[in-house]
């Protein structure tokens, strides 16, 4: 980013410690957990070298309350932060537009998405996209799903895992069943008797 008004913070939630980049047009990005806060100032620094560490605002103190919350457990929307993307391909902005008004507790495929930009043949530029989102939680790239309900990849930090676990906060239905649910003895221990 060329911008000289970048400021970041980390912060703590259930999964660790993640960090929050932001100017004086909203969010400029969102990293999830690295092991150690060094690791996360070093990753910041790595994305957006001209920003300062500083306390934040009260605007950005309220979206890192709503983030915690969320990595906490709760059902919480981030459809309303303003985000900075100024600096992304068009593409991917139109791409990330799709994905943040997919509500809460719902998924849609890549396919879909691309259909919702005019052409379904686009849904690996639109895995690609997201794969760059560099605003996870806030573009919820965690709500599509591959074809067939599968669950596809997640570039964050516990890959699948962690997009599993956020699709159950939110009380969403993955279509992909979990491990342990795939194999014979599970399936024949849940039949009825």
């Amino acid at each position: 980013m060329m911008t000289s008004d970048l400021s970041f913070c980390l912060f703590d939630t259930a999964i660790g410690c993640c960090g929050i980049v932001w100017n004086s047009r909203g969010i400029a990005g969102v990293a999830l957990p690295e092991k150690t806060e060094k690791a996360m100032r070093g990753r910041l620094r790595r994305r957006s070298p001209a920003a300062v560490e500083a306390a934040p605002p009260e605007n950005v103190q309220r979206i890192v309350g709503d983030i915690v919350r969320l990595l906490g457990g709760e059902t919480i929307d981030l459809s309303h932060v303003a985000l900075d993307s100024s600096d992304l391909p068009e593409f991917n902005r139109r791409v990330y537009d799709v994905a943040r008004a997919i509500p809460v507790g719902s998924t849609l495929s890549y396919g879909e998405i691309a259909e919702r930009l005019g052409d379904r043949s686009l849904a690996r530029e639109v895995a690609q996209a997201l794969s760059q989102n560099p605003f996870p939680l806030i573009v919820p790239c965690h709500r599509v799903l591959a074809a067939g309900g599968k669950m596809g990849g997640f570039s964050g930090p516990g890959g699948v895992r962690t997009k599993l676990r956020l699709l159950s906060i939110e009380g969403a239905q993955a279509g992909e069943p979990l491990l342990f649910e795939r194999l014979p003895w599970a399936a024949s221990a849940r039949r009825p008797a």
